[in-house]
Formats: C-alpha cells, sequence, structure tokens
C-alpha cells in the first residue's frame, strides 16, 4: 500500500522536508508546523460491508462515515477535476500545516471532518447544515459552488486546497482525514491532519451523544476495522443549506 508523504516546514529555514506517515505515531503539535494524528487504520465499506472501491465513487457526491471516533462524521468527495498540491494552511492559534493534495489516480479524491470549525455544526442523522454544494449551484455562503458550506453561520471552505476557509466567522480549515487507496482500489481511513474539534465536539453534544450512541463514553469509542460509508441523502433526514 502506497503512502503518502506530508511535508514539515523547519521553523529555521523555511525548507520543505518529506515526512513519512508511518513513522508518526502520535499527535504532533509544535514549532515545526505539523499538525498530524495517526488513529485506527479504517477500511471503508458500505452498508450491507463490502468494501467501497475508489472507482465506483460518484463525482461531486457527498459521502458520509464515522473517523476516527463512532460520533465524529467525515465527508469524503470525489471532485471532477485534480485538487491543488502542498498547500500550506494555518490553525486559528498560528500553526502551520501543509495540506499534500488529493488521492486517487487523478488526485480527486479527498476527505474532511464534517465538524464545523466554528461552531461545530455536523451532520447527524436528523440533521444536517455542513455539506459539499456542487459546482452547478449556488448558496448565500459563498459566491459560487463547488465548495464545502456550513449552513449554520454559513461559512465555506474550498475543497481542493485541504478545504481552506474561504467565508464566514470559520477561523480556520476543517481538519483533513488522510485516505489511502490501495493496490486493490479500496479505500482507507489512516489519520487526521490538520487542527480538530474533536474536544470540544465531545463536551458540547452529551445530549446527542445519548440519543444517538447511547452515551458519551460509547460516543468516544475509536472506530476500528472497517467504517460504513453511505452518501449523505442516506445518512440524514434533512439537508439544510442556504
Amino acid at each position: 500500500m502506497d503512502r503518502r508523504n506530508f511535508l514539515k516546514v523547519t521553523a529555521a529555514s523555511g525548507t520543505l522536508i518529506a515526512l513519512s506517515p508511518s513513522l508518526i505515531t502520535t499527535s504532533l503539535r509544535a514549532e515545526d508546523g505539523i499538525l498530524y494524528q495517526t488513529y485506527e487504520k479504517v477500511q471503508l465499506v458500505d452498508a450491507a460491508g463490502t468494501p467501497i472501491k475508489a472507482s465506483s465513487l460518484k463525482k461531486e457526491t457527498n459521502y458520509v462515515f464515522n473517523y476516527p471516533y463512532t460520533s465524529t462524521p467525515s465527508i469524503l468527495l470525489d471532485l471532477d477535476t485534480p485538487t491543488a498540491q502542498d498547500v500550506s494552511l494555518t490553525s486559528e492559534d498560528g500553526q502551520g500545516y501543509i495540506w499534500k493534495s488529493g488521492v486517487g489516480a487523478k488526485r480527486t479524491i479527498v476527505a474532511y471532518s464534517a465538524i464545523c470549525s466554528h461552531q461545530l455544526a455536523h451532520p447527524t442523522p436528523d440533521d444536517s447544515f455542513l455539506q459539499y454544494c456542487t459546482k452547478d449551484k449556488t448558496t448565500m455562503a459563498y459566491e459560487h459552488g463547488g465548495v464545502m458550506v456550513c449552513s449554520s453561520h454559513l461559512s465555506a471552505f474550498d475543497v481542493s486546497q485541504g478545504c481552506r476557509r474561504l467565508a464566514g466567522p470559520a477561523a480556520q480549515p476543517l481538519a483533513s482525514i488522510v485516505i489511502e487507496v490501495a493496490a486493490d482500489d479500496t479505500l482507507w481511513a489512516v489519520a487526521v491532519l490538520g487542527p480538530d474539534k474533536f474536544h470540544e465536539y465531545f463536551k458540547t453534544f452529551k445530549p446527542e451523544f445519548k440519543k444517538y450512541y447511547g452515551g458519551k463514553r460509547e460516543a468516544k469509542t475509536l472506530v476500528n476495522t472497517s467504517a460504513k460509508m453511505v452518501t449523505l441523502n442516506e445518512y440524514t433526514k434533512e439537508i439544510i443549506q442556504y
């Protein structure tokens, strides 16, 4: 299985140095510019438990899976054009990191934490204020489509550049879910790149965790082995987009 290299920026010289994710085993939050945390390596499967192939993905479709925790939703997309490469991003506290690119044969597959970096709006089984808006649609959040939109407070993010903030009150990008495409075309989630909101999320939504997952303890369970991935329309009852 081919692991992508991420890049770190050295504080002294600004030189870009390749750093293999396989060498990273924990969260690094320091002046070297890395925000990367490995979790369980998880295969993405459909509702029947069958491994999903990258070649089967529909373009510009919101796919939802929970990772790295049982209750933390993520959105995967297969874009219609290749993403940018080696995008420099910054967290709200000034930490810099580099988003390498999309994955797959054409660099079009991306995945992001679906917890908004502003006030934690996220998809639930009942509704979703956060989703990708296709290129042929427009919203109140941004002047054109082809972006991730949080309709809760009208933030917009560039999915082709590491979910860089484009507009609205959000102060930083959405965290990226690191995806690998195996030699057999299957999809695997392996890590989180960028500033995540998991700690705040777990503090904020206790009633929700009890309703959907049985409680906070169950909601904080790490996903292992496989994660079910479905379209957003299958995951939630109502998609709210302004």
